[in-house]
C-alpha cells in the first residue's frame, strides 16, 4: 500500500507532466521512477541522457519522445541505432504501435517510407541527411540516440559526434546509454552544445541479479548473503575451494546449491552425486568441469531455463550446439518443437532451396527444435533473425553467444552463464573488463517474467572468487570519444560553415571537451610542482653562490661521462670532442664557488630532487601544449593534405572546396580520399560490372591477422590487375602524404574476399563463392553489404556516366540471393 506522501507525489506528477501520466497509464507495467523523470524532462521541452543497466526500460523514454511528436502535427521524430538488426527490431515494434504508414526505416540497404513522421534508421544514414541538408529535416523535433555509448567505437563512433553537433538547435535529443561511470561529464558536454540537458542516471536493475559460481555440479552463491547485500562478502566457501592443496573436495561441505522457484515455495531436486571426488594435487589444483549437456540439465532442473551461454568464440558457439546435439539432449515439447518448425519455414521462406543446403540449413532446423542455437556474427542474418524471434518467444530454452548478442539486442533470458572470464582481443586473450562483465550479465532476468535474473559463472583453474567478486561489484565503464576529423568531414564542414567556424564547431566535440578537461587536471599537476620546485631551490640554497647553476654543471657533466662510458665504438674525432667537453666542465665545476661549500652533498640531494620534478613537469608542460586544441590541429593537417591534392583553395580562413572537393562531400568511409582520387584519375573506368564489385570489395574489406598476407591469389587478370596495381600505387603515394602530414594513414587494400565477391557478382553459385572466401555465410554477407554501400555511393558521386552504370549494375550484381535477403 503507497503511503500518503507517495499519493501526493504522484498526484503532483500527473498535474505537473499530464502527457508522462497519460503515457504510463498505456504501459503494461508501472515505469520506473528514472524513467517518469526522463519523460517528465522530455515533457519540458529538455533534451536528455538516460544511463541506466540494460534490461531497464531506457527506450520507454525514446517512444515517449515519438508519441509527443505524433500529437502535434507537422512534428517528426528520428529513432537512430548503431546496428541494421536493432533498426529492423525497433521498426517492427513501431509499426505495431503507430502503422505501417506513420513509420519508415532508412538502414543504406533497405529503404521503407522515408518521409514518415517516425523514421527509423542508423545513425550514419542521419549523419549523411544532415550533411546534404535533405528535406526530410524539416519538422524534425526529436531524435533518439539508441545504445549512445558507441560513441566510444573507435572506427563508428565519430559519427554520433557528428549528429549530436550538427542537428538543429530545435531539435530535442534523447541519449540513451548503458551504465558508464563519466555520464555526468557527457552531460555536461551535451548541455554545453546542445543546450538545456537533463541526466538521468540510474544503476537499479528492474529485476534483482543473484550471482553464482558453478563449481562442478554445484552452484554456489558468489556473495555471502549472510554478510548482508551491502557488504558484498565473497563466499566463504569459494574461498576454501581456491585454497585446497591436494586435499578432498568434501561434498559433505558444500554450501547448498541453488534452489529452484525458492518464490512459491518449491525445492529442485539435487542432481544425483557419487561419493567424494579427490581434487588434485596442489601443482595443478584442478575441479573437473561439467560438460554443457550437463550444464544445461543442472539449469534445466534447477528452473534456471531459458540461459544464454556466452562463449568468446564462433567455432565455440557452434560445437557447443553440437556437442548438446551429440548429447541427444531435448528441451522442447512436440507442440514447441511444431511451432518452432513453422516459425523457421515462414521466416526463411525467401531463401532458395539450392541456397539452404550449403548453409546447412536442415541441421540447424533441427537443432532449434531440440531448443538450442548459437548466436554470432558468422550466422547469416536470416538465421539469426530467426533464433532471436524464437528465443523472445520462449521456444529456445539454450543459446551459445559471443559478445555481439549483449549490444543492444533484445534477448533477455533468465540466466546467462559465462563458461570464461577472459577472451581474444585479436593479439591475446584478455580478462573481460568490469564494464564488459556488467554488460553481459545484463540480459539476465526478464522484466514481467522473472522474480529475479541469474549470473553463473564456471570455476576454472586458477579463478579468484575475489576478483569475480570485484568485476560484479564494480561499475567502472568510462565513455571516451573517438572523434578525429576525416577528409569527408573537413570538406562537408568546409562547405556549409567555412574553416573559421569549422574549426570552432571542433573545439566543441566530446574528444575535445574531455581533453580540456584532463589539461585542468594537468594544469593542477603542474602548480602543484610548482609550489614544491620553490621549496626545492629553497632548500638548496647557498650562502657561497648559485647552487642551481653548479648542479646542473654536476648534472651535465654526469650525463655526458656516462655516454662516454656507454658510446665506446664512436668514432675517434667524436670521442675527443666528448672529452674535450668533460674536462671543460671539470674544470667549471671545480672552479666554481659552490663547489667548496661545506655543505655541498645536502644542497646536491636537494638540487637532484629539483632536476627530477622540473624534468617531469616539463613533461607535463607538454602534454598540456598537444592536448589543447588537438582536435583543430588535426582538423588543420587534413585541410593541408586535401589542399595538397586539389580538393580546396583559398587562403587562410578563406577557402572553397573544388569540383574534386565537392564529389567528396558524398563519398563516406575510411578510403573517403582514396576513392574521390579514384574516380578523379578515373582508375575504374575500364572495369566491368563483376570487376568494379571485387575492386569496392578490396577497399571496404577487412582481413583477419591470420590472412594478413593473403596476397592476390586468384584475382581477375586483364583490366582489373591494371586498375589494382594503379589503386595500390595512388593508396602509397597518399600514405606518404598523410605521414607527412603528421596523419595515421590507412591500412593497405586487401584482396582476399576480391575474388569471392568478382565471383558472385558475376552471379556464382553460393556453394562455391563461400569455398573461394572460405569464411562463414554471416562474414560473407556483411562484407558484400558493405560493397553495396561504396558501389552505391559511386553510382550517384561518379561524374562519368558510364562508370556510374557500372556500379548500378555491379550493385545489382552483389545484391541478390542470401544478400539481398531483408527481415523487414
Amino acid at each position: 500500500m503507497t503511503s500518503p506522501a507517495d499519493r501526493y507525489a504522484a498526484a503532483h506528477g500527473r498535474r505537473d507532466h499530464p502527457q508522462t501520466a497519460e503515457f504510463a497509464a498505456r504501459q503494461r507495467f508501472e515505469l520506473d521512477p528514472f524513467q517518469l523523470e526522463a519523460c517528465g524532462a522530455v515533457e519540458r521541452g529538455s533534451s536528455v541522457l538516460v544511463a541506466a543497466p540494460t534490461g531497464a526500460g531506457k527506450t520507454i523514454v525514446g517512444e515517449f519522445a515519438i508519441h509527443m511528436a505524433m500529437r502535434t502535427a507537422g512534428e517528426k521524430a528520428f529513432y537512430t541505432t548503431p546496428m541494421k538488426a536493432l533498426s529492423n527490431q525497433k521498426y517492427r515494434e513501431l509499426v505495431d504501435v503507430y502503422g505501417a504508414d506513420q513509420v519508415g526505416l532508412l538502414t543504406g540497404d533497405t529503404n521503407i517510407n522515408g518521409d514518415a513522421r517516425v523514421v527509423v534508421m542508423t545513425t550514419e544514414v542521419l549523419r549523411n541527411m544532415l550533411y546534404a541538408e535533405s528535406g526530410a529535416l524539416r519538422g524534425l523535433r526529436y531524435v533518439v540516440m539508441d545504445e549512445v555509448h558507441y560513441l566510444a567505437d573507435r572506427f563508428r563512433g565519430p559519427v554520433w559526434e557528428e549528429v549530436i553537433l550538427h542537428l538543429p538547435p530545435s531539435v530535442r535529443l534523447i541519449a540513451l546509454s548503458a551504465t558508464v561511470s563519466n555520464a555526468e561529464e557527457f552531460g555536461d558536454w551535451l548541455d554545453t552544445v546542445r543546450g538545456d540537458t537533463e541526466v538521468i542516471v540510474s544503476e537499479t536493475r528492474p529485476v534483482p541479479l543473484e550471482q553464482h559460481v558453478l563449481v562442478r555440479d554445484d552452484l554456489l552463491p558468489l556473495f555471502d548473503d549472510r554478510a548482508g547485500i551491502a557488504t558484498a562478502q565473497v563466499n566463504q566457501e569459494l574461498m576454501r575451494i581456491r585454497s585446497f592443496t591436494g586435499s578432498r573436495y568434501d561434498d559433505n561441505r558444500r554450501v547448498q546449491s541453488y534452489r529452484s522457484d525458492r518464490h512459491a515455495g518449491r525445492e529442485a531436486k539435487r542432481p544425483q552425486r557419487g561419493g567424494r571426488r579427490p581434487v588434485r594435487s596442489s601443482n595443478v589444483r584442478r575441479i573437473e568441469r561439467m560438460d554443457r549437456p550437463d550444464v544445461i540439465r543442472l539449469l534445466e532442473h534447477a528452473n534456471l531455463l531459458p540461459a544464454v551461454f556466452f562463449i568468446f568464440s564462433r567455432v565455440g558457439c557452434d560445437a557447443a550446439v553440437q556437442q548438446v546435439r551429440r548429447s541427444g539432449l531435448r528441451l522442447t515439447s512436440s507442440e514447441e518443437r511444431a511451432e518452432i518448425r513453422a516459425t523457421v519455414d515462414e521466416l526463411t521462406r525467401s531463401l532458395q532451396d539450392e541456397d539452404l543446403d550449403v548453409l546447412g540449413f536442415w541441421q540447424w532446423r533441427d537443432d532449434l527444435e531440440r531448443g538450442v542455437a548459437s548466436h554470432h556474427a558468422g550466422l547469416l542474418p536470416a538465421f539469426k533473425e530467426v533464433v532471436e524471434e524464437l528465443f523472445q518467444r520462449k521456444l529456445l530454452k539454450a543459446v551459445f553467444a559471443t559478445e555481439t548478442l549483449a549490444l543492444g539486442i533484445n534477448m533477455p533470458a533468465r540466466t546467462v552463464v559465462l563458461e570464461k572470464l577472459e577472451k581474444f582481443n585479436g593479439e591475446a586473450r584478455v580478462a573481460i573488463t568490469s564494464g564488459e562483465y556488467t554488460q553481459l550479465t545484463g540480459r539476465a532476468g526478464r522484466r514481467g517474467i522473472d522474480v529475479e535474473g541469474h549470473a553463473v559463472v564456471q570455476w576454472t583453474e586458477g579463478m579468484d572468487p575475489q576478483a569475480v567478486a570485484a568485476l560484479a561489484s564494480r561499475r567502472t565503464y568510462p565513455l571516451n570519444s573517438s572523434f578525429r576529423p576525416t577528409y569527408n568531414m573537413a570538406v562537408n564542414l568546409i562547405d556549409r560553415f567555412g574553416r573559421h567556424r569549422a574549426r570552432e564547431i571542433l573545439e566543441s566535440s566530446f574528444a575535445q571537451f574531455q581533453a580540456d578537461r584532463a589539461v585542468v587536471g594537468l594544469a593542477r599537476k603542474v602548480r602543484e610542482a610548482e609550489a614544491s620546485l620553490d621549496g626545492y631551490l629553497t632548500s638548496m640554497t647557498c650562502e657561497h653562490g648559485d647552487f642551481a647553476e653548479y648542479a646542473g654543471i654536476r648534472r651535465e657533466l654526469s650525463d655526458l661521462e656516462k655516454k662516454h662510458r656507454q658510446d665506446g665504438n664512436a668514432p675517434r674525432q667524436a670521442r675527443d670532442k666528448r672529452l674535450k667537453k668533460i674536462q671543460s666542465l671539470r674544470t667549471r665545476m671545480q672552479r666554481h664557488p659552490c663547489h667548496n661549500c661545506p655543505d655541498r652533498e645536502a644542497h646536491a640531494r636537494w638540487a637532484e630532487r629539483y632536476w627530477k620534478l622540473k624534468r617531469d613537469t616539463d613533461r607535463v608542460r607538454r602534454q598540456i601544449e598537444t592536448r589543447t586544441g588537438s582536435v583543430a590541429r588535426m582538423f588543420d593537417r587534413v585541410l593541408e593534405v586535401l589542399e595538397t591534392v586539389g580538393y580546396v583553395t583559398g587562403e587562410g580562413s578563406d577557402l572553397a572546396l573544388t569540383d574534386a572537393g565537392r564529389t567528396m562531400r558524398r563519398i563516406y568511409g575510411e578510403r573517403d580520399l582514396l576513392v574521390a582520387e579514384s574516380l578523379r584519375h578515373g582508375l575504374w573506368t575500364p572495369l566491368d560490372a563483376p570487376s568494379l564489385a571485387a575492386m569496392a570489395c578490396c577497399l571496404v574489406y577487412e582481413p583477419r591477422r591470420d590472412e594478413q598476407n593473403a596476397g592476390e591469389r586468384g584475382l581477375p587478370r586483364g583490366a582489373f590487375r591494371i586498375a589494382y596495381e594503379k589503386t595500390a600505387q595512388l593508396w602509397a603515394e597518399l600514405d606518404d602524404l598523410e605521414h607527412d602530414h603528421g596523419l595515421p594513414g590507412t591500412e593497405p587494400l586487401a584482396p582476399g574476399l576480391g575474388a569471392a565477391m568478382h565471383a558472385w557478382a558475376r552471379g556464382g553459385s553460393l556453394d562455391r563463392v563461400l569455398i573461394e572466401a572460405d569464411m562463414a555465410a554471416g562474414d560473407f554477407v556483411r562484407w558484400a553489404k558493405q560493397t553495396i554501400d561504396l558501389l552505391d555511393q559511386l553510382s550517384v558521386t561518379s561524374s562519368d556516366p558510364a562508370l556510374a552504370r557500372t556500379a548500378r549494375r555491379a550493385l545489382d550484381g552483389v545484391r541478390r540471393g542470401i544478400v539481398a535477403y531483408s527481415g523487414v
